[in-house]
């Protein structure tokens, strides 16, 4: 299995993921934006790109170190 690029230039590419915002967001987009990309070679992988510029880069995580990173900072 190769290696899949750990991110995509813009979030576009990611067509088919619903994005959501943390429920404790302020509403001033200051915040990231989450996908699950379910279809393609991204399927299963945590999508986070910047609420400000929602057609910029997203970065790609594996499922597992996305919950270790959130539980890290709980």
């Amino acid at each position: 299995m190769s290696a899949l690029p750990r991110h995509v230039p813009s979030s576009i590419a990611l067509h088919e993921a619903v994005w959501l915002r943390s429920s404790r967001s302020t509403g001033m987009n200051n915040c990231v934006e989450t996908a699950r990309p379910c279809t393609g070679p991204r399927a299963g992988l945590v999508a986070v790109r910047d609420s400000k510029n929602t057609t910029g880069p997203a970065l790609l995580f594996a499922p597992e170190s996305w919950e270790e990173f959130i539980a890290t900072l709980r």
